[in-house]
């Protein structure tokens, strides 16, 4: 009997980007097995999609909670042992909160939710059934992200006194400018994006992006935001001040009509004995500065990066790797985790990182709200 992890998938069917991303993250290291879910609410059309993948039909549900009964009733050996959640934002916490009350562990796009207190629910549910639960921040599976998290924890630039991360795309400009098209796309959209756009679905890849590498927690933000048209409810653009519990400060830059940008994810850690630069969109390159020597470029592949980065690498030195090879580390983080083999805390974003992400969106939009003050996250 196959060893592989049994994976079903909510959402992502037809050409949706993020379909294709986790599916082929899922098969890299052949430890999944998609074996059913719901791509799709139209049922016929759910059906054949499926059949494009080649899965067995009695495995694809008119809805995740039939697929949660169906499942259920199948031996242990046999059900889906993990589900990913690829949904609009304000299916995350429904779909999660039954999927952890039948026992099966979840993998779930982020933001993990729409309010923060639901995302402390979820995991108080995942703490009770002792679950493996996954956030994708997908840019955490990059080698070279992991390497400029363990050369930070190892003391290579010394104390942290600044942090710069920026998230520009510019895909809202053409939609933002036509009233008809703002108000039918369903980022811009309160009840099913939740209360922040830009900063709940890019923002919050660069906080979590700023706390993983640093391994510090923000202490307080200040934001600033902006919806650009008056009857636009969403922030798509967003200047954020940020201070860790040390007295390192920071900035957060992200914006979605950035005119001209693609997926400009970036980050800049400034030490008292040098800093590290990292860019998403040249992601095999991870650049060191000092203060007495040229700066340094140290490259995905090579034996002189940390273990936890090459056991992410899949192709040698010279060989581009992209974002699916970053989110394959994700998914192979998960399968370790399933099936209790050794890993590190660091192989994927967990809960605990979904829970500080609804936080960060939520106080930044009431920074923002209360006049571009100072607020302090949870601890």
């Amino acid at each position: 009997m196959s060893n592989k992890i049994r994976l079903g998938i909510l959402g992502g069917g037809g050409d949706s980007l993020i379909g294709v991303l986790h599916r082929v993250a899922s098969s890299m290291f052949d430890r999944y097995e998609i074996v059913g879910g719901v791509f799709n609410p139209n049922y016929p059309d759910n059906v054949a999609f499926a059949k494009k993948l080649g899965l067995n039909e009695s495995r694809i549900y008119v809805d995740f909670e039939t697929m949660i009964v169906e499942e259920s009733k199948l031996d242990k050996d046999e059900r889906i042992e993990v589900v990913s959640v690829l949904t609009p934002n304000f299916l995350h916490y429904p779909m999660a909160k039954q999927l952890l009350e039948n026992n099966f562990n979840v993998i779930c796009e982020k933001p993990l939710t729409t309010t923060y207190k639901e995302a402390l629910d979820l995991k108080k549910i995942q703490e009770e059934k002792n679950l493996v639960f996954a956030v994708t921040y997908t840019y955490t599976g990059y080698p070279m992200v992991r390497q400029m998290t363990k050369m930070i924890s190892n003391g290579s630039i010394g104390k942290i006194q600044k942090v710069d991360a920026q998230y520009l795309q510019g895909w809202l400009n053409p939609v933002i400018h036509e009233k008809e098209k703002r108000n039918s796309t369903w980022r811009l959209d309160p009840k099913k994006s939740g209360i922040s756009c830009c900063v709940g679905d890019i923002g919050t890849h660069a906080f979590n992006m700023v706390e993983l590498v640093t391994g510090m927690k923000v202490k307080s933000v200040l934001a600033d935001l902006n919806t650009l048209y008056d009857d636009n409810p969403m922030d798509i653009d967003a200047n954020i001040l940020i201070r860790f519990s040390t007295n390192a400060k920071g900035t957060i830059r992200s914006s979605q009509i950035a005119t001209g940008e693609e997926n400009n994810l970036r980050i800049n850690v400034y030490g008292e004995k040098g800093a590290l630069k990292w860019e998403q969109e040249n992601p095999n390159y991870l650049y060191h500065l000092t203060d007495d020597a040229p700066m340094q470029v140290l490259k995905s592949g090579h034996s002189y990066n940390d273990e936890i980065s090459l056991d992410g690498t899949k192709l040698p030195p010279g060989h581009p790797e992209g974002i699916f090879d970053s989110m394959g580390n994700i998914y192979k983080g998960v399968a370790r985790a399933i099936r209790k083999e050794t890993f590190q805390d660091a192989e994927f974003p967990s809960i605990d990182d979904g829970v500080r992400g609804m936080d960060f969106i939520e106080k930044t939009v009431e920074s923002n709200s209360k006049g571009n003050i100072w607020i302090e996250l949870n601890n």
